[in-house]
């Protein structure tokens, strides 16, 4: 078994620490997983309904990255970078105290939405996309749920630095 000490000296084993958050990272992928077969089951490519003025379920497949960059590359190069970031994530929260809540579920919903496109990747060759925000008729690109759980998560990462730590 592995030691080290923690910021007080004191030798402790291992564990893993911020293990208990990856529950949130399979919520993520169970939700956008079922969304997005969902769409799949009952919508036809492109096809789209509205559900506000401002925005619809539209079926989108997307082979690129972000916004569609890289359209038409390997979906294995994007399903390693998803691996990649994962196996980053989980280093990150193993290394940092265990009551960094806020960091510890914005790693969380990141690498939740990186795998749940990477099992699209890895099963249909591509990403599965079906919200469609517009106004008028500028359409922000489509998205899904493993992507809002990616920017959230961003978003939390970026409170989370520029929040101030109390020492103890």
């Amino acid at each position: 078994m592995s030691q080290f000490r923690d910021d007080a000296g004191a030798e402790r084993g291992f564990e893993l620490q911020n293990a208990h958050w990856l529950w949130l990272s399979a919520l993520v992928i169970a939700a956008d997983q079922i969304t997005k077969q969902l769409m799949v089951n009952h919508f036809t490519l492109y096809e789209s309904t509205p559900l506000l003025p401002w925005l619809n379920l539209t079926l989108v497949h997307n082979t690129g990255a972000a916004f569609s960059m890289l359209r038409g590359a390997t979906p294995w190069l994007f399903v390693g970078l998803s691996v990649a970031v994962v196996i980053g994530i989980l280093v990150w929260m193993r290394r940092h105290p265990h009551d960094s809540r806020l960091l510890a579920a914005a790693l969380s919903l990141v690498a939740g939405g990186a795998l749940g496109n990477a099992i699209d990747r890895a099963t249909r060759g591509f990403v599965v996309d079906f919200v469609d925000f517009h106004i008028g008729t500028w359409h922000y690109p489509a998205f899904n749920l493993a992507d809002s759980a990616i920017c959230i998560g961003a978003v939390l990462i970026a409170v989370d630095m520029l929040w101030p730590r109390r020492n103890g």
